[in-house]
């Protein structure tokens, strides 16, 4: 993303490798209702799967996504032309650009928090373009922008320490007191949070440009501009205050999205209009809204893959058969396996919740069959349900990211996947050390 494009528009060679990859993937899963015992679909209703899927079962958390998208892309297109996003982006250069790779770890360690201790992955989407354009103006590129925000927060989310949408939500369907066994989880995430550090600076210093003392400059005061700042952050700090203690209000945890939404309309909206450079605020809002409508289409896309798996019978008859086949392997490989049904599970059901409901009361009997404790087993579910949420292209959050970052899906899938690859050898070594030490 460079500092002349404006506003968030989805990119077109973004958006049209994302659209081929998807619409592979569409193919490839109604070719599997033709072969798996029991399934069908008829081809009328494949075709019209991505209008079909607003009606499904679950459709409420699409139709959020789909308006939080549409929120963001208005905010954006007012902060951009309010002049506000550059003007907060010129100070932060000028008070970190000096020490830019503490800065680096400081960001990432905030958004792996985010992920893992109150669950967070899609609120995270207003932040992944602000993420982006501060890596260019330190010097790196998109990508880092996005690792040390949305790959950040999808290692955090798979850590899972304290994650209500996946570690709870497991841990109250086996039985399990809410966040127990906290301490392996916390190994887990340090491990994790320092290898992703490890491969953010590394590819950093490979592309950074020198930052010139001209670079780091003092940027000139504009009283309007410093108070519609911190209207802005003052604004936002209050809603991640709110999310935070979701993690104490029970009931605040499925209003997350719609917190963040609002704050971030009210934030924008108002902080915009009062910088005072900003023509017709509603006019710049509905031009932004339009210019993200591409997503849109991309994420129905990509939610049909799920529907037609379910309408067509598909998935009841693949997860049993995997657990049958976990049935007949050696006891420490078990849990491996357990991983991989979650890992391909995730590429089809990417909620965390949703999957814990159809997953575990299937894989924990399996699992303590062969002496695997169901705290162990939810490890491996959290890792298999988080990682992947940033390389699959199902997932619409990455997509999103993906998309008004310009960035193409085969050109993050090629930077994103030896850190992938380090990390499940990482993660299924631990999972491994979990089941020699009776975790």
């Amino acid at each position: 993303m460079s500092e002349e494009k404006k506003g968030l528009n989805v990119g077109v060679k973004s958006f049209l490798t994302a659209i081929i990859v998807i619409f592979i993937m569409m193919v490839g899963t109604y070719g599997l209702t033709f072969v798996v015992p029991g399934a069908y679909m008829p081809f009328w209703q494949w075709a019209l799967s991505p209008i079909l899927v607003l009606g499904s079962e679950g459709n409420g958390s699409l139709i959020a996504v789909i308006i939080f998208l549409l929120v963001i892309g208005g905010v954006f297109n007012c902060l951009d032309k309010s002049g506000l996003m550059i003007y907060m982006l010129e100070n932060i250069t000028e008070r970190y650009g000096k020490d830019r790779y503490k800065l680096l770890a400081y960001v990432s360690l905030f958004f792996m928090a985010m992920g893992s201790f109150i669950g967070s992955f899609e609120e995270c989407v207003p932040l992944v373009p602000i993420m982006i354009a501060l890596s260019v103006r330190l010097g790196w590129d998109a990508l880092v922008g996005i690792g040390m925000s949305l790959l950040a927060i999808g290692c955090g989310f798979a850590a899972g320490v304290c994650n209500p949408f996946t570690v709870g939500v497991a841990q109250e369907l086996a039985g399990l007191p809410m966040f127990s066994g906290i301490w392996f989880r916390l190994i887990s995430f340090a491990l994790v949070y320092a290898l992703l550090v490890w491969f953010l600076t590394r590819y950093a210093k490979k592309i950074e440009q020198p930052l010139q003392e001209n670079q780091v400059y003092v940027t000139a005061t504009d009283e309007k501009m410093d108070k519609a700042l911190k209207v802005f952050l003052c604004i936002m700090a209050g809603g991640i205050l709110l999310v935070l203690s979701s993690v104490f209000i029970s009931f605040l945890q499925d209003l997350t999205m719609i917190i963040v939404a609002v704050t971030f309309l009210a934030a924008g909206l108002i902080s915009s209009k009062m910088s005072c450079r900003l023509g017709n605020l509603f006019q710049t809002f509905w031009n932004g809204m339009i210019s993200i409508f591409p997503a849109v289409f991309m994420i129905l896309m990509a939610n049909s893959i799920k529907y037609t798996l379910v309408e067509g019978n598909v998935l009841d008859t693949l997860l049993q058969a995997a657990i049958t086949i976990a049935g007949t392997l050696p006891s420490w490989s078990v849990i491996l396996f357990i991983y991989l049904i979650v890992l391909v599970m995730n590429f089809f059901i990417s909620s965390g919740s949703a999957k814990a409901f159809l997953l575990m009361p299937l894989i924990v009997p399996v699992a303590e069959a062969f002496g695997i404790s169901a705290q162990l087993c939810i490890v491996a579910f959290a890792f298999g349900d988080g990682f992947s949420n940033v390389m699959y292209p199902t997932n619409a959050v990455l997509l999103i990211a993906l998309g008004i970052s310009g960035v193409d899906y085969g050109k993050w899938l090629k930077w994103s996947l030896p850190f992938q690859m380090i990390n499940i050898v990482l993660t299924s070594m631990l999972l491994l050390l979990g089941f020699a030490i009776g975790y």
